[in-house]
């Protein structure tokens, strides 16, 4: 028989189990204890309506255990399968490389970002608690996370609210290195996971230190040492704590804080920047004192206009460039990630002096009108005798013509290129009979300068490739008779010149050429005429070859990067060494027929930059160019000019340039510029 109790489930009696159901019977007796403690699902007896339906406190009570032990297994899961990724956003790696003047100013800037990273022993500690006051006082204490902060962008997030930041520095850092700038849940915990993992295994320096460095300030700039040169034109070590104030402010909203976006920017700028400086009297970093002392905002300067490529600096950045590249061990990848500080050789004055003189000459071209005057290609380069280069031309502007005229070498330098024939001559001393021991000149020895002399070679005349008796001519078809070789140099008298070049030998003259600066490969064929100018070199070249003589037989290699460091550290560059390529007196006896040159020769227009003056004009045999080279002290300086057909690239005549008559030949313009250069004040 079964007996039922009202609100329960039917159960057997004890005697009718143990009579009809001894299975049922023993089943029961095992069970009864836990069956007793079960409560049906189904609405509980004694309640009625929608309390029927509420779940006990222990319900409630084991349900929310069970959510939130799900939950951390969850997070616990995440978090171990969260990894601090191995590589770093490409803005928070790439830096721009920034080139700098001789006396320390900023030149140009390359690259995409515009952040240099500095040491945080380089930031003051004034300026780095200006930082932490602003956005994360608790840095030094916290864990990496602000879970009251996390608690609140989350229920923002969650509930549509405005977004929330709600992060730590480390966190922010992780956003700024890691992550992207999304407002995410996901994104969210991914952040905070990363931030604690990092914290355990960073000190809290270098996380400080990496996000100064990775943060945006406006006006373009990451990293805390730009943001000081755009904001106050200083290096970050050279900040105080009022202007350290300022630019933490900026890390709020750099936009909402730039006093130059409007009026009501510097009004938030200015308060904002006052409560930062009060925060760092509240946790003790900065002294009432100190703090009373900042009563005036520091007005930041003018947004700087942005140092690019235009001009002569792409000239210039392109040069120093292809130096690092040639004398240090940066791959070009390496260098391309940035962060290098380049600083050249350039002097600003002197390149302004030249820019203008070049651009006072070309004045006078009017391609307009006179076809002459057209594709006229200038180049020129001032090098020291201890091989610096300070200033060069290389175009009327890199970003529309990124060829560099002062580093071409398809400009042929005619009789500028006698002094190394004299040279030559002079240490090696000449070959008149084969077999026979060579026989020294001097400035005081004679040569034929006659118009049209045969050439001669020790075996008798000199037969040209067209099976003729090769002929020396003179300019003008002049004859000078008889003539010292000083005097062949000063006057550029081909016909001794050239036989002067047979008699030495072209490879004593290209030999000598090469030590003196030239490179072998603008030498080109040797041919008789090869003393006369028919290698191409440079006009870095050039000057830095005359620079020899200027220095009395030492020669160094010509260079543009003085030193190199990247992020405050120093970088290995080679500088070249200064070697005695000539004797002395060798060197002596060319200058001493230079400055004869200028004194009363074909370069006397070069009489206004002072008595010491030395330097010799150029022309090429068929007037395809034009050059100046002179020296003055120890700066050389070179000249070219030459019109480059622009579709074949073939040079062509300068017959008519700037207006001159028929039949002249060459240009006065190289040495009109050289000489306003010189004398610029």
């Amino acid at each position: 028989m079964i007996e039922r109790r009202k609100g329960t489930h039917a159960r057997p009696t004890a005697a009718a189990a143990s009579g009809r159901w001894p299975v049922l019977a023993r089943w029961w007796a095992a069970n009864r204890r836990r069956l007793r403690l079960r409560r049906p699902a189904y609405p509980r007896p004694g309640r009625s309506g929608f309390r029927r339906w509420v779940p006990s406190w222990r319900q409630t009570l084991g349900l929310t255990g069970s959510f939130l032990g799900v939950l951390t297994g969850l997070l616990v899961i995440m978090y171990a399968r969260t990894e601090i990724p191995a590589d770093l956003n490409a803005f928070a790696t790439q830096q721009d490389n920034v080139y700098y003047w001789a006396d320390g100013t900023e030149m140009a800037r390359t690259g995409d970002i515009n952040r240099q990273d500095t040491p945080l022993d380089k930031v003051p500690e004034h300026v780095r608690w200006a930082a932490l006051a602003a956005e994360n006082e608790t840095f030094y204490s916290d864990s990496g996370v602000s879970p009251s902060g996390m608690i609140r962008a989350v229920s923002k997030m969650v509930t549509g609210g405005s977004k929330q930041g709600g992060s730590t520095i480390t966190q922010q850092y992780v956003k700024n290195a890691y992550l992207n700038q999304d407002q995410t849940f996901t994104r969210k915990l991914s952040e905070m996971f990363i931030a604690i993992k990092l914290d355990n295994k960073m000190s809290k320096d270098e996380i400080l230190e990496r996000y100064l460095n990775t943060s945006w300030y406006g006006r373009g700039t990451y990293g805390i040492q730009r943001a000081a040169h755009a904001y106050y034109g200083k290096d970050a070590a050279q900040l105080n704590a009022s202007e350290g104030a300022f630019l933490a402010s900026l890390l709020k909203g750099a936009a909402l804080y730039d006093p130059a976006v409007g009026p009501e920017s510097r009004e938030r700028a200015v308060e904002r920047w006052s409560w930062v400086l009060d925060r760092m009297v509240a946790i003790g970093k900065l002294s009432q004192q100190e703090r009373d002392g900042y009563t005036r905002f520091p007005e930041p300067q003018a947004p700087p206009k942005p140092a690019g490529l235009t001009g002569q600096n792409g000239y210039l950045v392109e040069t120093a460039r292809a130096y690092v590249g040639a004398h240090t061990k940066i791959s070009e990848k390496d260098f391309a990630l940035g962060g290098y500080q380049v600083h050249t050789t350039f002097e600003k004055p002197r390149m302004q002096a030249l820019t203008k003189a070049v651009g006072d000459v070309r004045a006078k071209l009017d391609p307009d009108r006179r076809e002459a005057d057209r594709n006229v290609r200038i180049g020129a380069a001032s090098v020291t005798t201890d091989g610096r280069i300070v200033a060069m031309y290389g175009g009327p502007d890199y970003l529309k013509q990124g060829f560099n005229d002062a580093n071409s070498s398809v400009v042929p330098a005619g009789s500028a290129f006698t002094p190394f024939v004299y040279a030559a001559a002079l240490r090696d001393g000449v070959e008149l009979e084969r077999g026979k021991p060579r026989t020294p000149v001097t400035p005081a020895t004679v040569y034929d300068g006659n118009n049209k002399i045969t050439l001669r070679t020790p075996e008798g005349p000199y037969w040209d490739r067209a099976g003729k008796i090769a002929k020396a001519e003179n300019d003008g078809g002049k004859s000078w008779g008889k003539i010292p070789l000083k005097s062949a140099v000063a006057q550029s008298v081909n016909s001794a010149i050239m036989q002067l070049g047979m008699d030495v030998g072209l490879e004593h003259v290209g030999k000598v050429g090469v030590q003196t600066g030239l490179l072998e490969s603008s030498l080109g064929e040797k041919l008789p005429s090869f003393a006369l100018g028919t290698a191409t070199p440079s006009a870095i070249r050039m000057a830095d070859a005359y620079a020899t003589f200027a220095g009395r037989g030492k020669h160094s290699e010509p260079y543009s990067v003085a030193r190199l460091t990247r992020n405050a550290a120093g970088v290995p560059v080679e500088k070249p060494a200064a070697e005695q390529v000539l004797p002395a007196a060798v060197a002596g006896a060319v200058d001493d027929a230079l400055r004869d040159a200028v004194r009363r020769g074909s370069a006397t227009p070069a009489k206004a930059a002072g008595p010491g003056a030395a330097g010799k004009t150029g022309t090429a045999q068929d007037n395809k160019s034009a050059w100046f080279v002179g020296y003055s002290g120890k700066l050389s300086t070179a000249v070219s000019l030459a019109r480059i057909d622009p579709k074949s690239q073939e040079l062509q005549p300068l017959d008519g340039i700037g207006g001159m008559p028929k039949g002249a030949v060459g240009s006065p313009y190289p040495i009109d510029i050289w000489t306003r250069y010189m004398t610029a004040r």
